[in-house]
């Protein structure tokens, strides 16, 4: 026991509960503390630190709420590996009830009359011989070629999931331990937060601005030494920001040669209304990017793509093996066939511009009322409000709904909303008008981003 109090006390650098709890999930992490290990008494560890016993009790209580230790009475507290989160966390925070509002800008997903028809694609299936092994391909060949051709660096593995946040999540959960220190844009997207802090990552916050992330602020994270970073490379939600070539360029410069996982989520695919400047094109043995078809070709559908070094999408598709196997090959061929008919291109490349265009057009009509927003592309806008409880009501009082920002920001510094505009077409005026009344409501003064 005394081995290990030196052990955990020798580990912690940051003497705040989050600090000792991080650093004794890392030893966890690590195998240096081990499952069933008991570990040292509250009193002893903050004798030893030289803190406030409370402040290593509630160090104890987020290593409980995390899964990572269990409490048996008298006999102290024990370490184990299993997780169970149950905090629903942010995510559940943003959308709102469907027909609730005549505008709905809280949603976050496509326009239904933007998507290509899927009946051609089905009828086309209809000599497709069945699947007929468990032990078939989990994608199908054609379509691998395809995704291969596509993809914007050189993969050593592409595989199919059910989604970008489905290819998030089996990344996340198969990669990110306890403890670890994963550098996240600040906003963010709060599945994605909600998966690393579920995870038990600990979250290192970046500014998001013009260009991607900030440049200086990430130099001072990379400090830390962290073993992830979460990207959005284009239409980055909820800012609408790009990562751009010189971006990109800097910030491979910093991380070329560390041990570090980049995560990219690409969600918004196709129809992003953006170039895409990958990490992957610069650092392909260090990231894993994700491509969603949901907002260009239909939620519905269910399909994504992950690829990158072997070892990581490998491990994902092993795993996989033990629950779904694979994504449904009917929905691929569905996919197969969109990816290929110069018809549905023609609708996603309309999609691309009808949204660029409905997003350019509120941003001036929110100018032209003293409003200014962020971005460059993508369906959301970020609000900067001067109080975000009142502003949503304001709308709410006018038939319309609108995300809070709060589930999206990491360090909480000004009230925000998010607002989806991919489905509006028209009455942009109005609209204008409405949102920048909510963001000045019980603040008496115009707000700019």
């Amino acid at each position: 026991m005394h081995n290990l109090l030196n052990i955990i006390t020798n580990s912690v650098t940051d003497k705040s509960p989050a600090g000792i709890a991080a650093a004794v999930g890392r030893l966890i992490s690590s195998g240096e503390v081990s499952g069933n290990d008991r570990l040292p008494t509250v009193r002893s560890v903050a004798q030893a630190l030289g803190i406030s016993p409370s402040t290593v009790t509630d160090a104890w209580r987020r290593l409980q709420h995390a899964g990572l230790v269990t409490t048996d009475g008298r006999r102290g507290t024990f370490v184990r590996s299993r997780r169970q989160p149950d905090d629903p966390g942010r995510f559940w925070q943003v959308p709102v009830d469907p027909d609730t509002y005549q505008w709905d800008l809280s949603t976050g997903t496509p326009d239904p009359k933007l998507l290509p028809p899927l009946g051609g694609a089905l009828i086309a299936l209809r000599d497709e011989p069945p699947v007929s092994s468990y032990l078939d391909h989990p994608t199908i060949p054609a379509l691998t070629d395809i995704l291969t051709s596509q993809w914007p660096f050189s993969a050593e593995a592409i595989t199919v999931v059910d989604g970008a946040m489905d290819g998030l999540d089996r990344i996340i959960s198969g990669n990110i331990n306890f403890g670890d220190r994963v550098i996240v844009t600040d906003p963010g997207f709060p599945p994605a937060l909600d998966m690393l802090e579920s995870a038990g990552a600990e979250l290192l916050p970046v500014p998001m601005v013009e260009g991607g992330p900030d440049l200086d602020a990430f130099a001072e994270v990379l400090k830390l030494d962290p073993q992830a970073l979460l990207l959005q490379p284009r239409a980055h939600n909820p800012t609408g920001w790009n990562l751009s070539a010189q971006r990109a360029d800097q910030l491979a410069e910093l991380l070329e040669g560390r041990n570090l996982l980049i995560i990219e989520d690409d969600h918004s695919g196709e129809v992003a209304g953006s170039d895409l400047n990958s990490l992957g094109d610069r650092l392909p043995s260090q990231v894993v990017h994700i491509h969603s078809f949901s907002k260009a070709y239909g939620p519905d559908l269910r399909l994504g793509a992950v690829g990158g070094p072997a070892e990581v999408v490998n491990a994902l598709v092993h795993r996989r093996q033990l629950g779904p196997a694979w994504s449904s090959r009917l929905l691929q061929g569905v996919l197969l066939h969109l990816l290929v008919d110069p018809t549905a291109a023609q609708l996603v490349t309309t999609a691309s511009k009808t949204y660029a265009q409905r997003r350019s057009s509120l941003v001036a009509a929110l100018a032209e009322q003293g409003v200014s927003v962020p971005g460059e592309s993508g369906f959301n806008l970020w609000m900067e409000v001067a109080d975000e409880a009142t502003a949503l009501i304001s709308l709410a009082s006018h038939g319309i709904g609108a995300a809070p920002g709060s589930p999206f920001c990491v360090s909480k510094t000004s009230d925000h909303l998010r607002l989806t505009v991919s489905t509006v077409d028209g009455d942009y005026d109005q609209l204008a008008k409405l949102l920048a009344e909510a963001s000045r409501a019980s603040g008496g003064r115009r707000i700019s981003a």
